[in-house]
């Protein structure tokens, strides 16, 4: 089956990605370009960076704009999925969702209203076991956002590791913070893994972090030969 996978560069959608290749064909990476850096939908750190991470990767990337208002960008979602559709011949959805309800459902709608599957590898997976996968299976991830308490400006930019993973683990027992990121409280960045036919090199990049909420930004990166 030929599928398009919703794609932001963060662990989670290049994890649905690599899952997708397993056993289908991904078509092409779609990804929306929000101009809202509170979107409800979509990633938006560093979001511009995924056409070097699908180069890298070696698929086509199709980005779609959006101002991000919400439930309106649904109907940006819907006309990427769409031209993805009439362009690479997709036959299928595929996202990284884990728990968001809100997230998920609004991409089934949009699939079932196109007549194309929708799939979530991810859906309901132990969160922590995920983290301890992506490094075992050779993904290298770092965080390019932090959005709750008690994250502190030191996260940004850390690379996932066992010691980071613990560490997550620990606030979710003590502060109920999704380990995952999956209620927003944290984002990623994919650099390398298993599907990556180069890697990704942080050249220069800043912080801004205030009351809890802070961004990584890579103001420039290269690809390198593996």
């Amino acid at each position: 089956m030929k599928l398009g996978v919703l794609f932001s560069g963060g662990k989670d959608s290049v994890f649905a990605t690599y899952r997708a290749m397993q056993k289908n064909q991904v078509a092409c990476l779609i990804t929306l370009i929000s101009q809202n850096p509170d979107s409800y939908m979509f990633h938006t750190p560093n979001i511009q960076r995924t056409s070097l991470q699908a180069e890298a990767i070696g698929l086509p990337l199709l980005s779609w704009p959006t101002l991000g208002e919400k439930e309106k960008e649904l109907e940006d979602l819907a006309a990427a999925i769409a031209d993805a559709r009439d362009e690479y011949g997709i036959q299928g959805v595929v996202s990284g969702a884990i728990e968001s309800v809100y997230q998920a459902v609004r991409t089934q709608r949009i699939c079932k209203a196109l007549d194309l599957w929708c799939f979530n590898p991810l859906w309901q997976i132990n969160q922590v076991d995920y983290l301890r996968l992506l490094l075992s299976e050779g993904f290298q991830v770092i965080i390019t956002g932090v959005f709750a308490y008690p994250f502190d400006a030191s996260w940004l930019g850390q690379e996932l590791t066992l010691e980071c993973i613990c560490r997550l683990e620990e606030l979710w027992k003590r502060y109920k913070v999704s380990p995952s990121g999956e209620g927003g409280e944290l984002e990623t960045m994919v650099l390398d893994g298993p599907i990556f036919q180069k890697r990704l090199e942080i050249l220069r990049s800043s912080r801004s972090y205030c009351n809890f909420s802070g961004r990584l930004f890579i103001e420039e990166m290269r690809l390198v030969d593996k």
